[in-house]
């Protein structure tokens, strides 16, 4: 299989939430992880890491009860610095919110090859 013929690729780009924002990769989508575990208060710490972002992907839910994480103030955190940022909270152990994820991709897939088809 050619590139001509993939749909979507990811760039991982891991370590910390500052350098990844800092710098263009040439993606065309913008998503970054956070899991529950890290704790709702990274939008304080690396505010521009989610200004920059077009998708939050928030992973873990399940384990919501058993840490001190306000998704609720998660939300109103990042929609402060981007109000543009879509939200999706999922969970890979419960398959919540992965469907929703799912099709933002696909839709997102269909956006960029929408003018190639022009």
């Amino acid at each position: 299989m050619g590139l001509a013929e993939t749909d979507l690729a990811f760039l991982e780009n891991i370590g910390n939430l500052i350098c990844p924002a800092e710098y263009d990769t040439g993606a065309g989508k913008k998503l970054m992880i956070l899991s529950v575990p890290e704790g709702d208060d990274k939008p304080l710490k690396y505010p521009l890491m989610f200004r920059e972002s077009d998708v939050l992907v928030v992973t873990k839910i399940d384990a919501l009860p058993y840490f001190n994480f306000d998704l609720e103030k998660l939300v109103e955190r990042v929609h402060h610095l981007n109000p543009a940022i879509r939200i999706y909270p999922v969970s890979a152990k419960t398959g919540e919110g992965m469907e929703a994820l799912e099709a933002w991709l696909w839709e997102a897939v269909r956006e960029w090859k929408a003018p190639a088809q022009l």
